[in-house]
């Protein structure tokens, strides 16, 4: 099964799923006004962005200096695509006048060349482009082309659309094979992906042509990053001497000839994404088998079990296979969110359900982690292991932290969570000629063009928490709806009006093509038993050691439930486990509880050590796992994943 598909468009899908469609909810009437009071200064007890007072000056209405990280004009603009999104399901005539002055900031700050850089138009000394390895305009500008697309394809508004395309023409001016032109490549990926969407919405081949310049130069010899340095004096802020100087920016090697994930991973994602797209708009199947080469890598050897990616802080990046420390991850929530991009286009260049897997997987646990359920605080950083005493005095851990926290100097999570939660009727289907893929099971009411019909479906499922899901067909006709069986399901049921269907998946999907008639029903009960996984030995860390999951959701446990010491307690594999609907806990979800055993060592008042004498001395205890994604929403405690069998 290898169909050239589409995602739908978020027009094609009004979601009313009792999980997603509240959080989504969130994300207009709480996380956006929240992260537009942010973006202008006005959350109490917290470091200032700027972001908006950066704008102000580069448009001549304000004086000062400039403040923020160099790359601070991206948090605009992420929050304007997310606000697109949001505008297209549901007129907010508040966050539609927030928008509107933004758009109207932008508009005014744009140099007259078309050039728009808050940094550099406030730092006229420094001179545009000449630190591509580090300063991020291509990146800034990836993001405004994006933000852009949004407004004009979801809203209908062409101002930021306007913007985007000067700015974007003269990167073309700039960047480029031909002499006298700039032959180098972004330090941090994103507008390689943007230029495509922007080929996509205006059809003006030049963007996509420059897309396909970015990523075919990227780590060709002379490495332009060298070049550059001798140039103008940059240098690589990490790994000066190493191999990872230059792959820390998925630099160092053509990325034909990259075959592992490396370097900082919300890059690494995002130069994925990029090249999956190009390869899908020039039909470059050298393209395309990097990416299946570099996904495979990653999700097979360098992906959390929560679909967390970025084994190290130092950098934000991979390392190598099977480094998967669960206490000192990094786990960006962009590295998740930049996953879910790349497993979205992989899944449409291939209709696989290995993609599908890594993309719920992803967004189910460590991209909900990001954010508390009140929307208003964000992890930067997703653990699978914490002890909060650590954290603050354990410089190793630093990074890592037992809270969610309000805003952060460097702000690239809390909008990005913003945008895909916005954009989630995207990733919940795509169509082809003439079949309906379903990837997620999402709760909602559908409308997809085929090549030969429109059809209309709607979708009702209790998922993650049951495995029951029906689909109710409201358009009569010949065509086919795939529907994913996912990879962690052991056993299913298909059925259409009542009759069982026997079939097997093809590539992770079963395709049902008849023709249907109005008011036809599928139903597809995937059993959803308790699992207890293990890691590959080769993951050192979680040798000896299990990880409750329950359909898509990885499960932990936190001290609210379980006391301290948690690494203290041990599983038995033959334990039973009690699913529990617990409607009044963190917004209502199942836990999962079970016998199980901790150790009670006996040691005198100041004794270190002791000899082993006997088995370890246990007690047995209930434990109540929650899933992974609601931790860290009550006080403080420890929490852990891992938990050591018995």
């Amino acid at each position: 099964m290898n169909p050239v598909v589409k995602p739908l468009p978020l027009s094609g899908m009004r979601i009313t799923d009792r999980f997603f469609a509240p959080r989504i909810d969130l994300v207009r009437t709480q996380m956006l006004p929240y992260q537009w009071e942010a973006l202008n200064d006005l959350l109490e007890d917290t470091e200032p962005s700027h972001c908006i007072e950066n704008f102000r000056l580069a448009a001549g209405i304000s004086r000062g200096e400039y403040h923020g990280m160099v790359f601070q004009d991206s948090d605009l603009y992420k929050w304007l695509e997310a606000v697109a999104y949001q505008l297209s399901v549901t007129p907010d005539p508040a966050l539609r006048e927030a928008a509107d002055s933004a758009i109207r900031l932008i508009v005014q700050a744009q140099a007259p060349d078309g050039y728009l850089n808050t940094y550099y138009q406030t730092h006229p000394e420094e001179k545009r482009f000449s630190n591509l390895q580090n300063n991020h305009e291509l990146y800034c500008a990836g993001h405004l082309i994006e933000a852009a697309v949004a407004f004009a394809r979801n809203v209908g508004d062409t101002r930021l659309l306007s913007v985007a395309c000067r700015f974007a023409d003269l990167i073309d001016r700039t960047f480029g094979p031909e002499e006298g032109k700039l032959h180098g490549y972004p330090g941090h990926e994103i507008i390689e992906m943007a230029l495509v969407r922007l080929f996509r919405q205006t059809g003006e081949k030049r963007y996509l042509m420059l897309a396909r310049y970015f990523i075919d130069r990227r780590g060709q010899a002379p490495l332009y990053f060298e070049e550059e340095a001798r140039r103008d004096g940059n240098r690589s802020f990490i790994w000066n001497e190493t191999y990872m100087r230059y792959q820390y920016y998925q630099a160092g090697k053509p990325v034909r000839e990259q075959t592992a994930a490396e370097g900082h991973a919300v890059r690494a994602m995002y130069l994925y994404s990029g090249m999956a797209d190009v390869s899908a708009e020039t039909d470059d199947p050298s393209l395309l088998e990097a990416c299946r080469a570099l996904f495979d890598n990653m999700a097979s050897r360098r992906m959390y079990i929560t679909g967390a990616i970025g084994s190290t802080h130092i950098g934000e990046a991979f390392t190598y296979d099977y480094d998967l420390p669960n206490d000192a991850v990094y786990g960006e929530t962009c590295a998740q969110i930049g996953l879910c991009f790349f497993a979205r286009r992989m899944l449409n260049a291939q209709m696989d359900g290995r993609y599908a897997d890594v993309l719920e997987r992803a967004l189910y646990n460590s991209v909900l982690s990001g954010m508390s359920l009140d929307a208003k605080r964000f992890f930067y950083v997703n653990p699978l292991e914490v002890v909060p005493e650590a954290c603050e005095k354990d410089d190793r851990l630093r990074h890592v932290k037992p809270r969610r926290q309000k805003w952060f100097s460097c702000a690239c999570c809390p909008p990005n969570l913003a945008r895909l939660l916005g954009s989630l009727p995207s990733y919940a289907f795509s169509a082809g000629d003439d079949t309906l893929y379903m990837h997620l099971f999402i709760s909602g009411d559908v409308c997809a063009a085929l090549a030969h019909t429109e059809v209309r479906l709607s979708v009702e499922s209790e998922y993650p928490w049951d495995g029951r899901i029906r689909l109710a067909v409201h358009t009569p006709g010949q065509y086919g709806i795939a529907v994913r069986i996912p990879g962690w399901c052991r056993g299913y049921e298909l059925k259409v009006n009542g009759e069982s269907v026997p079939s097997e998946p093809v590539s992770g999907y079963i395709e049902l093509n008849r023709l249907w008639r109005e008011n036809d029903i599928v139903g597809l009960d995937l059993e959803m038993p308790v699992l207890l996984m293990r890691a590959n030995p080769a993951v050192r860390e979680d040798a000896g050691k299990l990880c409750v999951v329950r359909g898509p959701l990885v499960y932990c446990l936190e001290e609210a439930d379980n006391g301290s010491g948690l690494h203290l307690l041990r599983l038995p594999l033959n334990t039973v486990f009690e699913v529990r609907d617990e409607p009044q806990l963190l917004g209502g979800i199942r836990t999962i509880r079970c016998r199980a055993f901790r150790e009670s060592r006996s040691f005198a008042e100041g004794q270190l050590y002791a000899p082993a004498c006997r088995a370890d001395e246990t007690a047995e205890t209930q434990l109540t796992f929650i899933p992974y994604f609601a931790w860290a929403n009550r006080a403080p405690g420890e929490m852990a994943v891992w938990i050591r069998e018995i």
